[in-house]
């Protein structure tokens, strides 16, 4: 019954396709345009073969075992063995704590040297110039001008046209007054006025400036020794003075006054002027 029956509907499926394919071929003869020449079928060089076949049945589901009920006594008096305990769960192992990281190490920063400066010199404050001076007590013995006259002898003789007539002889001790002409020469000169009065500014009031003192004494800011222009003017009225003038012995200093108050004091223990023409 069961195979009669399969092969029924195998029969009623293949009947039913066989028809669905003629009423196929039947449509597209039909749809051909009418004049149209007819195509001959092409022969099928191989069959295809269909074959039907029955497939195997499922198989049979694993029969049920039936669970033991726990207390209850099994069948025939004997007891089920009691369920082994499932095992514990093992404590789980303490962690080794990790051995702690080292501190990062700070980058050592390397400052770049500094650009190269060229050093500079610090300025130095001009210091004032210092000056040779002697001071009041030592000028209180000082030869000046008019304190005392030196001895010598001076002649001449001239003539001339006038109610007058001209200079004769000099008297003894006048014509050697040699501070008197030095201070003379010096206040008409008017280079040496102002050298002497420029290094009177720096120099503590009370005191004179000394330029000779057996040797001519440098000056601070000039080359050559002595003040400018005083140590010529004295060479120049010296050399042109009388013999016996040049020749007279003089002692301690000789102090030259200008207007204004600048003095200007020069000598030794004991000397001559025509040691002050040596260089």
């Amino acid at each position: 019954m069961l195979k009669s029956g399969v092969r029924r509907k195998w029969l009623a499926a293949g009947s039913g396709s066989i028809g669905l394919h003629l009423a196929l071929a039947a449509a597209v003869l039909l749809a051909r345009p009418a004049g149209a020449p007819l195509i001959p079928p092409q022969p099928i060089a191989d069959p295809i073969e269909v074959v039907l076949f029955r497939p195997p049945p499922p198989p049979p589901p694993p029969p049920a075992v039936p669970e033991p009920r726990t207390g209850a006594p099994a069948k025939g008096g004997a007891s089920a063995p009691p369920t082994p305990a499932p095992p514990e769960p093992e404590p789980p192992r303490a962690s080794r704590p990790a051995p702690p990281r080292p501190a990062p190490r700070a980058a050592r920063v390397v400052a770049p040297p500094p650009p190269r400066v060229e050093p500079l010199a610090a300025a130095v404050e001009a210091s004032a110039p210092v000056f040779a001076t002697v001071g009041e007590a030592q000028l209180a013995a000082a030869t000046t001008a008019g304190s005392g006259a030196g001895q010598g002898a001076g002649s001449g003789q001239g003539t001339g046209q006038g109610p007058g007539n001209g200079p004769g002889a000099g008297g003894e001790g006048e014509g050697c007054d040699m501070v008197r002409r030095l201070q003379a020469a010096l206040r008409a000169d008017p280079e040496v006025r102002a050298a002497v009065a420029q290094a009177h500014r720096t120099i503590a009031p009370g005191r004179a400036l000394l330029v000779w003192d057996g040797d001519w004494i440098q000056t601070p800011g000039q080359a050559g020794k002595g003040l400018a222009g005083v140590r010529q003017a004295i060479a120049l009225e010296v050399a042109f003075a009388p013999e016996a003038c040049r020749r007279q012995p003089m002692r301690g200093l000789v102090l030259i006054t200008f207007a204004g108050g600048p003095r200007v004091a020069f000598g030794k223990g004991n000397w001559r002027w025509t040691e002050m023409l040596g260089r």
